[in-house]
């Protein structure tokens, strides 16, 4: 069930029935039926896989704890991983390494026969394994204590809201919610429903109006000219940023108006000043789960500069990986690594020149988030092009191809209206949140501006339920 069609709200309303109707003691069982339907409407067979993922780390867990040895507790946090990750490899990642290795062998003058599997990718599995995941290895590191409840750890790794693209979260943050049975008052209701209000809003006005424009560019990138190119490619910025934060916003939305709450995972991204802080503000899930589990075991900043320069680049080619199967992603995420380096590596040397022309703080953050955007928008290159030849073409056309600017007056009207009103929106958050008083905001004016979303969403949305695009991963 797509969270962009009708048939996902009048599932969620009856689940929300049931849930406000349950003693608080048993709501975990209905949200736990409710996430397996929700899994189930995708592929039947894939709730198996789910269902193992879920035994193995419960169990692995649960010997974790009870392990008297250090050697005992690392060898069940094996089998742990071990099962997570040969998961992915099997459904998401052999196909891509067979072909690699079927290329490599015959640039060589070698011939590599093994099989292609051709499995259809379980829907959610990069999500729920590394939530999984985290869990395991908190056990492990003794930040937590193993749920006794195989059913209601199924719960936290199966809530419906955030079990196909995020956020990804921690046992510590939603288990005791999950045990609690949380409950919504009047507040977050109204709350939780404006922010799934606002997230459709982004998917459907925003993102699915972009994406026509972008499909038709970059499916044939060798026939449009350069100002085409670079308009597209600024287009799929805001396309997946309003695409997948507003993913983000209508599971935050759905779990408040259930009483259950879930980590913010953006903040208005492209205000960045640096890759550094571009990442500090999205995916911030994903971010703090590479960063906790990946980064900082491989040394962080404890151990020199080349370290810490080796585990940066290694963290991001893997978070490139991590969200696909193919070449592109891994450039992506080498480019996004790079960049931390050379960000890191030149903001003493940026700031002493800053420094030089007196008090202008304010200009320079304007020139950074510029700057910021812009390299951004270069690795965007890589994540969205069908191929890396492709993603060269386009990189190419935009240097070197004169032309005429090809525009879809229907679709990128009703997108820039969409446009306009995230950038007031998010514009004004941005003011509140470095204001030193609280703002409120009037009852009445709320309700006026989701009166004008509901509005918007109708007259000018894409009908028809398209799929996500970090579904894909």
């Amino acid at each position: 069930m797509l969270f962009n069609t009708v048939l996902f709200w009048l599932f969620f309303v009856v689940v929300w029935l049931l849930h406000r109707l349950t003693p608080k003691a048993w709501r975990w069982g209905v949200l736990l039926i409710a996430s397996y339907t929700f899994y189930g409407v995708w592929s039947p067979p894939y709730l198996l896989l789910l269902a193992v993922s879920t035994t193995v780390d419960w169990w692995a867990a649960s010997r974790m704890a009870a392990a008297d040895r250090r050697g005992a507790r690392r060898a069940w946090l094996g089998v742990s991983i071990t099962s997570n990750l040969g998961m992915l490899g099997v459904f998401k990642y052999w196909d891509f390494f067979n072909q690699s290795a079927v290329d490599l062998f015959a640039f060589g003058g070698f011939v590599w026969d093994a099989p292609e599997l051709g499995l259809l990718l379980p829907v959610g599995i990069s999500f729920y394994t590394f939530q999984t995941l985290s869990y395991s290895v908190d056990v492990y590191r003794g930040k937590l204590e193993p749920e006794p409840n195989l059913l209601r750890f199924a719960l936290y790794v199966s809530f419906f809201p955030q079990l196909v693209a995020g956020p990804i979260e921690r046992a510590g943050h939603l288990m005791p919610q999950l045990r609690s049975g949380g409950s919504a008052d009047t507040a977050a209701m109204a709350s939780g429903a404006q922010r799934a209000l606002w997230g459709l809003f982004k998917k459907v006005v925003i993102a699915d109006r972009l994406a026509l424009y972008v499909d038709a560019v970059y499916t044939d990138p060798a026939t449009h000219s350069a100002p085409t190119l670079l308009l597209a490619t600024y287009a799929f910025a805001f396309q997946i940023y309003a695409d997948f934060s507003g993913y983000s916003d209508i599971a935050i939305g759905c779990a408040r108006m259930l009483g259950y709450d879930l980590r913010e995972n953006f903040r208005r991204p492209y205000l960045a000043t640096s890759i550094r802080d571009f990442w500090r503000r999205w995916h911030i899930s994903l971010s703090n789960w590479l960063r906790d589990y990946v980064y900082i075991p491989l040394g962080g900043s404890r151990h020199g500069e080349r370290r810490t320069i080796a585990a940066l680049v290694i963290t991001m080619l893997l978070g490139g990986l991590w969200h696909g199967a193919s070449w592109t992603f891994v450039i992506w995420g080498g480019l996004q690594g790079l960049m931390l380096v050379g960000s890191r590596a030149t903001l003493a040397r940026r700031d002493r020149w800053w420094a030089k022309w007196g008090d202008s703080t304010r200009v320079r953050d304007v020139f950074r988030v510029i700057v910021t955007f812009h390299l951004v928008c270069l690795s965007w290159v890589f994540f969205r092009a069908e191929s890396l030849a492709d993603a060269v073409g386009v990189l190419e056309g935009i240097a070197s191809r004169p032309g005429n600017l090809f525009i879809d007056p229907h679709t990128l009207s009703h997108a820039s209206l969409g446009l306009l009103v995230l950038v007031a929106v998010e514009g004004a958050q941005a003011l509140r949140a470095s204001s030193d008083r609280p703002v409120h905001v009037p009852a009445a004016l709320r309700l006026i501006g989701a009166y004008a979303l509901c509005l918007l969403v109708v007259l000018a949305g894409v009908a028809g339920g398209s799929q996500f695009i970090y579904f894909q991963f």
